[in-house]
């Protein structure tokens, strides 16, 4: 009766040991927040900060192509101001307007071909 011994190591070479380069896909340059796509030819979604670090203007949202699919406008971290949501084409899917995180206002809903859908009244809180 013959037995083979096959040795095992634990020892793994360079190319396994090093962990794989993260891309570092966010920037913020003077109060410029940038967010890329992966391989960084094509930005995410880019909008202002103020001094905390807390959405500060208006924020846009793209597709991986490049079309504006979104905005929506912050003051300090919170929305305060028009949306504007889009399909995949440019279309407009849905605009509306908020006052301190809650919808106000008339929000219209558009279908694919730009046709008006709903159209909502949320009305303004009493001052």
């Amino acid at each position: 009766m013959a037995f083979a011994f096959v040795a095992c190591t634990d020892e793994k070479t360079d190319e396994t040991t090093k962990p794989a380069k993260k891309e570092n896909l966010v920037e913020v340059k003077n109060g410029q927040f940038t967010e890329w796509y992966p391989g960084k030819k094509q930005i995410k979604f880019q909008g202002m900060q103020d001094k905390k670090g807390e959405r500060n203007g208006k924020w846009t949202f793209y597709s991986e192509n490049g079309t504006e699919l979104s905005f929506t406008i912050f003051e300090h971290g919170v929305k305060q101001g028009f949306t504007v949501v889009k399909y995949p084409t440019g279309r407009i899917h849905y605009t509306g307007e908020y006052l301190n995180d809650k919808t106000v206002g008339i929000w219209k809903t558009y279908d694919e071909k730009g046709k008006l859908v709903t159209e909502e009244d949320f009305g303004y809180p009493a001052e």
